[in-house]
C-alpha cells in the first residue's frame, strides 16, 4: 500500500467509476514517482495503491505511462471562446484541466459588450465581428458575482478561474472615454468605487487583479481606436490603492511591464517587497531568451533573486518552456504595435487602403527609419534574415526569407517586405522565431526558482501563436535531457512546476494527485514526447471563419480526466464534453 485509504475495505467492495492501472504516478508535489493503481469514485481520487484495487466500471491501462495531476494554464484569454465552445478542447486535449481567464487587465466580467470588445479584440487578435455579436447575444451578467455564476452554468470542459481585469474596472467606474484620457486621475469617489469592485471580485474568489502598463497593446473599435488600454493610463498611486487590498487579502497582482522604460519592472518588484509588511504575490510576463536582447534572460532574474531573498518579496516571472515563435498573415501581428509606423498600418483595417499606405514613399521612409532604429525598445529582433515565407501567390518565394528575396531583387529588405505586404496582404503568410531558440538558456529559465511555467495566451492570437501544449513541451525538454544523460531537472520537479506549484502559489484547489482530491488527471505516454509536440499546423475553430494555429500530439496524451470523467482519449473529444455539465467547474481562490 502506497497511500492508505481509510475506507479501504469499502473501496474494494464498491466498484470504482474509473481505475487507472499500472501507471507511474507523480503526485504534483515533487515526491518520487511510483508505480500504482488509482481508483476514482464520484469525481474524487479515493485510492492510490500498489496492489489490485477491485473492479472499475471503466479501466485505463496505463502501464509504461505517466499518471499525474491535470496541468494548470494560468495565463489564457479564453474569455471569448468559452462562450462559443466551453469545452476549450484545444487546451484539454493536451492535459490542461484548469485555466485562468482575465489576464493582462482584460476580462469579460464587467462592462458593456462594446467596451469589452474594444479592449479585448485588437490586442488579443480575436475578430471583433465575432466577439461583439456574441457578447450582445449572450451577456446577461453585470457583476463579478453574476459572471462566475454564468460560467458555472456553462458545460465547461476544464475548471475555470479568473483575475479581475483592471481595464474593465477602470472603464466601468470612469466611463470608457474618460478611462483612456492621458493624465486624468479618478476622483476620490471613483477610486472608492474601484476598490469596492475589487473587494467584490475577491469576495467571489477571483484570484487577484491583472493590470497593463505597456503602451503597445491597443484599443479596437471606432471611439478611441489605437489608444492604449485603460489600465495603461493609471498611475502607480492608483495601482497601489488596489494592491493594498490584494496584500491584505493575500491575492495575486498580475501585470504586463512597460518594456519601453528602464524602471517599470523595478516598480513591480518593489510592490512585492515584504519588509515591514506582508509580501505581495506578484507575477509579470515574461522571462525569455530574446533574440533582440541576449542579456535579458540572465540579468533581470538577478534582481528578482535579490528582492525575493533579501527584501522578502514574493515575485515570479511567467515563462514558456519552449521556442517562442510567431506566424503572421501580412502585417497582422502584435510586433508591429511596437513602433508608430507599424501601428499606423494596423489602424487601417481595409487591406486595399492599407496597401496604398504601404506604397506611399513618405510612409515607407517612416517605417524603415523606425524599424531599423538601433536602440528603440523592442521585443522582436526585426532581423528579416530570421523569417520564412510559408505561403504566397508567388510560389517561388515560399520557403525563403525576406532578406534572401530582397538580395535577389537588389532592394532594401524593408522595401521588399512592404512590397509583398502591399501586393498580397493576408495571402502572405510568414514565420519567425522571437525567443528561446537556445537550449541551455531555456533550461536555466525553466529551472529558475523565480519562474512560474506558463503564459500560453491560449484563446488569443489565434493565427499567430500555438502554445496550448506548453506543459508537454516542458516534459519533453526535461525528458530529452534525461535521455541524453544531461539532466538539469527531474521529471518529478517538471510535473510539480506545471501542477502543484501553480495551484499552491495561486491558492486554488488544483494541481495535486492524492486521496480525497478532485480527480483531474492526465495520462502521458513518454514515447509520445517526440517531434509531434513541436510541430505546428492549422485546424478549423468552432465559431470562427478561419483556421486556428495549433500543435497537436495525440500519441502523447492517452487520457485526460476532469472531475473523474474521461474528457479525452488520444486527442479525441468525449461526446459530452462542452455539451453537458459535470466536467470542469469554477474554482475560487482560497
Amino acid at each position: 500500500m502506497l497511500e492508505p485509504t481509510p475506507s479501504d475495505s469499502e473501496n474494494r467492495r464498491t466498484p470504482f467509476d474509473l481505475v487507472i492501472e499500472g501507471g507511474t504516478v507523480f503526485d504534483g508535489d515533487g515526491a518520487p514517482r511510483r508505480v500504482a493503481n488509482v481508483g476514482i469514485r464520484d469525481g474524487l481520487v479515493v485510492a492510490i495503491d500498489d496492489g489490485p484495487l477491485g473492479p472499475g466500471r471503466e479501466v485505463i491501462d496505463a502501464r509504461g505511462q505517466w499518471v499525474m495531476p491535470g496541468f494548470i494554464d494560468f495565463h489564457t484569454h479564453y474569455d471569448a471562446e468559452v462562450e462559443i465552445d466551453p469545452a476549450l478542447f484545444e487546451s484539454v486535449r493536451h492535459g490542461v484541466t484548469t485555466v485562468f481567464m482575465g489576464s493582462c487587465s482584460l476580462s469579460a466580467a464587467i462592462g458593456t459588450p462594446e467596451d469589452i470588445a474594444d479592449i479585448f479584440c485588437r490586442v488579443e487578435g480575436v475578430p471583433r465581428d465575432v466577439m461583439l455579436p456574441l457578447l450582445r447575444e449572450k451577456k446577461d451578467w453585470e457583476t463579478f458575482k453574476e459572471y462566475f455564476e454564468h460560467l458555472a452554468a456553462l458545460p465547461l470542459g476544464p475548471n475555470v478561474t479568473a483575475f479581475a481585469g483592471h481595464s474593465n474596472i477602470r472603464m466601468k467606474v470612469m466611463g470608457f472615454e474618460r478611462s483612456v484620457q492621458k493624465g486624468l486621475r479618478p476622483t476620490a469617489e471613483e477610486m472608492a468605487q474601484m476598490k469596492a469592485l475589487l473587494e467584490d471580485a475577491l469576495d467571489e474568489g477571483y484570484v487577484g487583479l491583472s493590470i497593463q502598463t505597456l503602451p503597445w497593446d491597443k484599443l479596437d473599435g471606432d471611439r478611441v481606436p489605437a489608444e492604449p488600454l485603460p489600465s495603461y493610463f493609471a498611475s502607480w498611486a492608483e495601482y497601489r490603492q488596489l494592491t493594498k487590498i490584494l496584500r491584505r487579502r493575500d491575492r495575486i497582482f498580475q501585470g504586463v511591464p512597460n518594456v519601453t522604460t528602464k524602471v517599470n519592472v523595478a516598480l513591480f518588484l518593489w510592490e512585492s517587497v515584504g519588509l515591514f509588511r506582508k509580501p505581495l504575490r506578484t507575477t509579470i510576463i515574461s522571462l525569455m531568451d530574446l533574440m533582440a536582447n541576449r542579456s535579458i534572460w540572465w540579468t533581470i532574474p538577478l534582481f528578482s533573486r535579490v528582492f525575493n531573498t533579501i527584501f522578502r518579496a514574493d515575485f515570479r516571472f511567467q515563462a514558456l518552456p519552449n521556442v517562442f515563435d510567431v506566424w503572421s498573415d501580412g502585417m497582422q501581428l502584435v510586433i508591429f504595435e511596437e513602433f508608430g509606423a507599424g501601428t499606423e498600418a494596423i489602424n487601417v483595417a481595409a487591406l486595399g487602403q492599407r496597401a496604398e499606405l504601404l506604397r506611399d514613399p513618405a510612409y515607407r521612409r517612416r517605417f524603415r527609419k523606425q524599424w531599423t532604429r538601433m536602440f528603440s525598445p523592442r521585443v522582436y529582433h526585426r532581423n528579416f534574415q530570421h523569417t520564412q515565407v510559408l505561403a504566397c501567390p508567388e510560389d517561388a518565394l515560399v520557403g525563403r526569407s525576406f532578406a534572401d528575396i530582397a538580395a535577389e531583387r537588389s532592394q532594401h529588405v524593408v522595401d521588399t517586405f512592404l512590397d509583398l505586404c502591399a501586393d498580397y496582404g493576408s495571402r502572405l503568410r510568414w514565420y519567425s522565431i522571437m525567443a528561446n531558440d537556445r537550449r541551455r538558456p531555456l533550461e536555466k529559465i525553466v529551472d529558475h526558482p523565480d519562474v512560474l511555467i506558463g503564459f500560453s495566451d491560449a484563446g488569443a492570437h489565434l493565427r499567430n501563436m500555438a502554445h496550448y501544449n506548453f506543459p508537454l513541451r516542458l516534459l519533453k525538454l526535461v525528458y530529452d535531457a534525461e535521455l541524453r544523460g544531461e539532466p538539469f531537472m527531474s521529471i518529478e520537479r517538471a510535473v510539480h512546476r506545471v501542477t502543484g506549484e501553480i495551484g499552491d502559489w495561486f491558492r486554488i484547489d488544483a494541481g495535486h494527485l492524492a486521496v480525497g482530491k478532485r480527480a483531474d488527471i492526465v495520462v502521458v505516454d513518454p514515447k509520445g514526447l517526440n517531434d509531434d509536440v513541436e510541430t505546428a499546423s492549422e485546424a478549423p475553430m468552432p465559431g470562427f471563419t478561419f483556421d486556428r494555429l495549433v500543435r497537436r500530439n495525440p500519441k502523447a496524451v492517452p487520457a485526460v480526466i476532469i472531475n473523474g470523467r474521461i474528457a479525452s482519449r488520444y486527442g479525441e473529444r468525449a461526446e459530452d464534453l462542452g455539451r453537458k455539465r459535470g466536467f470542469g467547474g469554477v474554482l475560487r481562490a482560497r
